[in-house]
């Protein structure tokens, strides 16, 4: 009898609003009739992500309800650390039904290390059922270009003796170079927002981190030839232990990882202004360590949810669908950063409220 066929899986990863979901929307609404099973990973209170997913009609049937098994949040906030705890139960759950399933996506938090990911595809239950058919780095070429990523440590090093207030590297950067030197295809997203200039100079940033069988692809919006990006066939788990990251150790295991450096808070808010919301947010993230901020917006004079991600100062926002007549109209945001104060906070956003929603 023949061996039963492995299911690939796919793992996007990639820093924060660098556009894992949108790529993630983008292969489901052109999946050709593949069957295609979601894992989303939230670093955060709301799953802002599982939700945005949902509007593309994964996880519900054509009536638009729910529909159990094809969309699995993970809410722990980074699959790296609770590989056993939360990924291995879904996993067990797909294998179980890997008749119906022809992939499997992984997005995981902007703030994981996929490393420890693809090596959980090596437990021996998982092994024999699925492979990791590539890991997918989705990489924001305006933030990139902006300088927060340095990619010479020397450099680094340099300024760090130089300043006495600089004692470590970012772990921000840290975050950038090992989830690059997990990649097997490099995804560069938002290129309509930089020149050819900055475009290059984050093709060699990156061209730094990556050996040279892995290629940099664009995506317009997410938009993208699936054939790019699904059956690679690179069976990254038989090569993830030659991929050197700052989290391992001399001795070739792995650091624990943990997030105390991050915050993510959850302001939930009435119906508000749009245009003082987004003045708002555009002078927290200037007065405030803030990484990313994402959620839905409810609005008085429109019947449609409007979704904003903010990437440093830079903030995009669409109406994504329009709500339903059994869900409250509110505000929802889920704020990541360092050092937050969840009430300051808390009282600036309340500046967006409308006066007869207050």
């Amino acid at each position: 009898m023949r061996a039963q066929a492995r299911i690939p899986a796919t793992i996007v990863t990639g820093f924060l609003g660098s556009g894992k979901t949108t790529l993630l929307r983008h292969i489901l609404a052109n999946a050709g009739g593949r069957r295609i099973a979601v894992i989303v990973n939230e670093f955060g209170e709301l799953g802002i992500d599982g939700e945005i997913l949902r509007g593309c009609g994964i996880g519900c049937d054509e009536d638009g309800r729910e529909q159990a098994g094809q969309l699995f949040e993970l809410a722990n906030g980074c699959l790296c650390c609770t590989v056993q705890e939360e990924f291995y139960p879904v996993m067990r759950e797909l294998i179980a039904r890997r008749d119906d399933i022809d992939h499997i996506l992984i997005e995981t938090s902007g703030l994981a290390l996929p490393k420890p990911l693809v090596q959980a595809f090596n437990w021996p239950e998982v092994k024999t059922a699925c492979t990791v058919d590539a890991v997918i780095t989705v990489v924001d070429v305006p933030a990139a270009a902006a300088g927060q990523f340095a990619a010479n440590p020397s450099a680094v090093d340099a300024q760090r003796r130089a300043d006495p207030n600089l004692d470590h590297e970012s772990p921000l950067h840290e975050l950038f170079e090992d989830q690059l030197s997990a990649a097997d295809l490099v995804v560069l997203s938002k290129l309509d927002l930089v020149d050819d200039e900055a475009r290059a100079a984050v093709e060699t940033l990156c061209r730094e981190e990556l050996p040279p069988a892995v290629k940099l692809v664009a995506a317009d919006h997410g938009r993208i030839d699936l054939d790019l990006i699904l059956g690679l066939e690179a069976a990254a788990e038989d090569s993830i232990h030659l991929r050197v990251s700052h989290h391992d150790h001399e001795d070739g295991e792995e650091h624990d990882h943990n997030h105390e450096a991050f915050q993510s808070i959850s302001v939930e808010l009435p119906v508000v202004d749009r245009e003082r919301l987004l003045a708002i947010l555009h002078d927290l993230v200037q007065t405030h360590t803030l990484y990313r901020v994402k959620g839905f917006v409810a609005l008085a004079d429109k019947p449609m949810r409007l979704v904003v991600h903010g990437v440093g100062r830079r903030f995009d926002s669409y109406f994504d669908r329009r709500w339903r007549a059994d869900e409250a109209r509110h505000t929802h945001l889920v704020l990541i950063g360092q050092d937050l104060d969840a009430a300051r906070l808390t009282e600036a956003l309340q500046g967006a409220v409308l006066a007869e929603a207050a």
